[in-house]
């Protein structure tokens, strides 16, 4: 029997906790008919921790780890599929009650810009659906987090004249990462040209860098990697295999990488149509679990964690597969999940296992 270091010796190196492993727009759950919640990862690094994506359930799962919103101390959004913000809203309508610190400044808030031209049209198309928001049809983090301050605009109005409460903007300093200006973008054509890894934040205790990947049509979509004096971490975010990511997670200690099954997958539509044209986006702009085993190999890393699960009730035997080319430590992370990433940690090479 495999033993494992325990939460308590865990949470006192740095670490992540995967609060959600569930990918894609539904309420997921796993093998077992066990809820899984949306994707949303905790970067936690002596006092404080950062937020990686939103996705459905993030704030009670933050209760559920033991973690303060007083000690968050920044928010990373890979890219604007709903089911990695669809709790942004309740985010920034709930966590400043939680939070009830005068003068700590509002917290960063980073996620891609607008992506300023309407995605392509599937060329299995047979009809032209009419895109929403034509004025604005790939809103980037700020528009979309000014979109959400107006939808909400009664209940913030009435909190902040009546109830003398601080408005969103007090709390959360959202900010568009900007693509270095020699970097060969396009949002239709070129995803994810060749690139070095550019910095987007740092304090005290990381240093935060990022990538373009490869998740065609959805772009800008990012990956992110924390750097500290102990230990490294390395988020996929959503991406097919990506030479950028490799880049990224050079030597780190602990890579999280998306996963699909696209066998499973294929097997949920009945549409064919729909089946068509959305097995092909699964094949281009996704990642499978040898394939993540791949990755990790090529990067360097320690730890292989796969998360974002698609679809989350795949049979493990699926995830098990990146063992077959990723000899190091492999876990298939459940939701709530604590994972070092401390560089001197040890582990036997042949340590593979399923929480």
């Amino acid at each position: 029997m495999t033993h494992f270091r325990s939460a308590h010796e865990v949470s006192a190196t740095p670490h992540v906790v995967t609060l959600g492993t569930a990918g894609g727009p539904r309420w997921w759950s796993d093998h077992q008919g066990e809820p899984r919640q949306g994707i949303a990862t905790a970067v936690v690094v002596d006092d404080g921790w950062y937020l990686v994506d939103a996705g459905s359930g993030v704030g009670r799962q933050i209760q559920r780890a033991g973690l303060s919103m007083s000690d968050l101390k920044g928010i990373f959004i890979t890219h604007m599929h709903s089911d990695h913000i669809v709790d942004l809203g309740s985010l920034m309508l709930f966590a400043p009650f939680e939070i009830k610190q005068a003068g700590r400044g509002p917290i960063p808030l980073y996620g891609p810009a607008n992506r300023s031209r309407v995605t392509p049209l599937s060329p299995r198309a047979t009809t032209t659906p009419q895109p929403v928001n034509p004025d604005q049809p790939g809103a980037g983090i700020e528009a979309t987090f000014a979109g959400l301050v107006n939808a909400y605009s009664a209940d913030i109005n009435d909190r902040v004249m009546d109830s003398l409460t601080k408005g969103p903007y007090d709390y959360f300093a959202p900010q568009d990462i900007q693509i270095p200006d020699d970097v060969a973008f396009d949002p239709d054509h070129n995803v994810a040209p060749a690139m070095e890894p550019f910095a987007v934040f740092a304090d005290e205790n990381v240093r935060v860098t990022a990538t373009l990947v490869s998740h065609h049509p959805t772009a800008p979509a990012f990956a992110f990697r924390f750097d500290t004096d102990s230990g490294s971490v390395t988020i996929s975010g959503d991406t097919a295999p990506c030479d950028n990511l490799i880049r990224l997670a050079h030597d780190t200690d602990l890579l999280l990488h998306e996963v699909i099954s696209l066998e499973t997958m294929a097997s949920m539509y009945t549409d064919t149509v729909m089946l068509q044209a959305t097995m092909d986006h699964h094949r281009r702009a996704h990642t499978t679990a040898e394939d993540a085993g791949r990755i990790a190999t090529q990067a360097g890393a320690k730890t292989l964690g796969l998360h974002h699960l698609v679809p989350s009730h795949a049979p493990v035997e699926v995830w098990q597969k990146a063992a077959n080319t990723f000899a190091g430590r492999l876990v298939i992370a459940q939701d709530l999940d604590q994972i070092s990433f401390e560089r001197s940690a040890q582990y036997d090479k042949a340590d593979h296992y399923v929480a």
